[in-house]
């Protein structure tokens, strides 16, 4: 596969690009560049994690990457995941494998990584300090919106290590590229930062879309604040779509979501269909009675026209969403009904008390 090619897939998965430039070098001079996303395992999947990500490793792979799925059970225990019980914490982590091989990820094409695993290595300590002392306490502070916290909600001085944490990773996982939501952008930027003043390898940044809430966007002056407040995420399950919901809770879920008529921008419908239901189809149908048009098959940029026109009416929107969304989860509750280890662990978290 041409560098041209590789690059045009990755850039379908990154929303932002730092650089572009010094990916195509990457491409252009090495076969298998490695590439890590990480996770906290904490509560159930929902559609960002298990269809957004999904799709984005295919692409990842069809790019000739090699990639490193990191499940970040310290982290999420430093976060006080599920109540940072770290046997529950596990327990979610081998949940969250069995998601990726529902929604199709070729476990054999990847390499799974625990953070406790790689925390034995005292040399990732060593890297931690050497990080730490080339990072201020403000702006240690400041990179914590990572954890999906605000600078104020910080409790414990763990916390405090995580952004020098999370900064190691990427230079002990000895990736390319950092293949993560634009959430964790500040963690990034700072590796970027830090591997110029250590002379280690400066990772190319591949932030991918961060899919809305059924609240829309909540604007805020700080751009990550707004990221952060607007996302969906999995522990506000009012605002949440998951990935074993019912046809019927997604259709209530998206009936109540928020959907102003000829807007577009903030749009959580117009955001899961361009970022997860047209990824995957080239048009979707939407049904309507004859007297408000009838049936009517439309590429995105089609849809986009006519409902800034006043055309399609925000209740077609959402019942089609409801439907191609339900499409696409319904692989992923078959496997989680006929595999017995994976329907054992998702009843095991499903009990879990939902956590921030």
């Amino acid at each position: 596969m041409d560098v041209e090619t590789r690059l045009r897939l990755i850039k379908e998965v990154g929303e932002e690009i730092i650089t572009e430039e010094e990916l195509r070098t990457v491409l252009e001079t090495k076969s298998k560049p490695i590439a890590y996303d990480g996770f906290e395992p904490s509560g159930l999947a929902h559609i960002p994690f298990g269809l957004l990500r999904a799709e984005n490793l295919k692409n990842m792979l069809k790019a000739g990457i090699k990639f490193k799925l990191y499940l970040a059970d310290y982290f999420a225990f430093i976060n006080n995941k599920l109540g940072g019980d770290m046997e529950r914490i596990r327990t979610a982590g081998e949940y969250f494998i069995e998601v990726w091989k529902a929604c199709g990820v070729d476990t054999s094409k990847v390499e799974i990584v625990w953070a406790s695993q790689i925390m034995d290595d005292l040399d990732y300590w060593d890297k931690v300090l050497k990080v730490a002392k080339e990072t201020t306490i403000k702006r240690s502070m400041r990179a914590t919106t990572i954890m999906g916290r605000q600078e104020g909600e910080i409790q414990s001085t763990a916390q405090l290590f995580y952004p020098s944490m999370q900064v190691t990773d990427v230079f002990h996982l000895d990736v390319d590229i950092c293949q993560l939501g634009l959430d964790q952008r500040r963690a990034n930027i700072l590796a970027r930062e830090v591997a110029e003043k250590l002379k280690w390898k400066k990772p190319v940044l591949v932030h991918h879309h961060m899919i809305l809430g059924l609240q829309g966007i909540k604007k805020s002056d700080d751009e990550e604040a707004t990221i952060l407040a607007s996302k969906m995420s999995k522990s506000k399950p009012e605002t949440c779509i998951y990935m074993h919901d019912s046809e019927e809770e997604i259709k209530r879920k998206i009936s109540s979501a928020f959907c102003l008529p000829k807007i577009v921008e903030g749009n959580p419908i117009f955001d899961y269909l361009k970022n997860l239901i047209f990824k995957r189809y080239p048009s979707i149908k939407l049904e309507r009675p004859q007297k408000f048009g009838g049936n009517i098959e439309l590429s995105y940029n089609e849809l986009e026209k006519k409902y800034l026109k006043g055309d399609v009416h925000p209740l077609d929107l959402k019942n089609a969403t409801a439907f191609y969304l339900n499409e696409m989860i319904n692989p992923v509750r078959d496997y989680f009904k006929k595999n017995t280890r994976a329907k054992k662990l998702y009843e095991t978290v499903k009990q879990y008390a939902i956590t921030r």
